[in-house]
């Protein structure tokens, strides 16, 4: 009996603060309003990403992962960012969670947190840990990881979709334990 696939891009991930809906390709102009602040990529491997080409390319990449999410204020309904699941090992009971940005109205607040907790939920329904890498620069997502409780397991340099090799932090995050 073949096996059921994993549902990377479900559309009932939300709290009372965010709600994570699919990618899609008539997202890109709003997604795009809130990526080309240059700020919000300053310590990012990709520092251009808010320029439409480059911005572009990331866009590209997120709807062929099929795993992307807009990510949204659950109570003005608003763009924040975006957040996507990718490089699913089903052999290894691994998946990664990554290429995620908020608008900097969002820094400093529980988005991030919250995104990552609903995405780690539904990601421990199929999987035994989920890695990230973070730019060796991006100091803001490495803290952010260490508040979620990742441990870093590494470095190693990472191609990010259509981009040159970057230099990144590898960290990691296991189910726990049933109780």
């Amino acid at each position: 009996m073949p096996k059921a696939s994993v549902n990377l891009q479900p559309i009932h991930l939300h709290d009372e603060l965010v709600q994570l809906t699919p990618l899609s390709t008539e997202d890109f102009e709003e997604l795009f309003a809130v990526a080309s602040d240059p700020l919000i990529w300053q310590q990012h491997p990709n520092p251009d990403r808010y320029q439409r080409s480059v911005f572009s390319n990331y866009f590209t990449g997120a709807i062929e992962s099929k795993g992307a999410f807009l990510i949204r204020n659950a109570i003005t309904a608003a763009a924040i960012g975006s957040s996507r699941f990718y490089d699913h090992k089903p052999d290894l009971k691994e998946i990664k969670i990554g290429y995620t940005f908020f608008s900097r109205a969002c820094w400093g607040k529980p988005y991030n947190s919250n995104v990552k907790h609903l995405m780690l939920a539904h990601a421990f329904t199929f999987v035994e840990k989920v890695v990230f890498h973070v730019g060796a620069s991006n100091i803001r997502s490495q803290k952010a990881m260490e508040k979620l409780g990742a441990v870093k397991i590494g470095e190693e340099e990472v191609a990010y979709f259509g981009e040159p090799s970057r230099w990144n932090f590898v960290y990691e995050i296991r189910k726990p334990k049933e109780v």
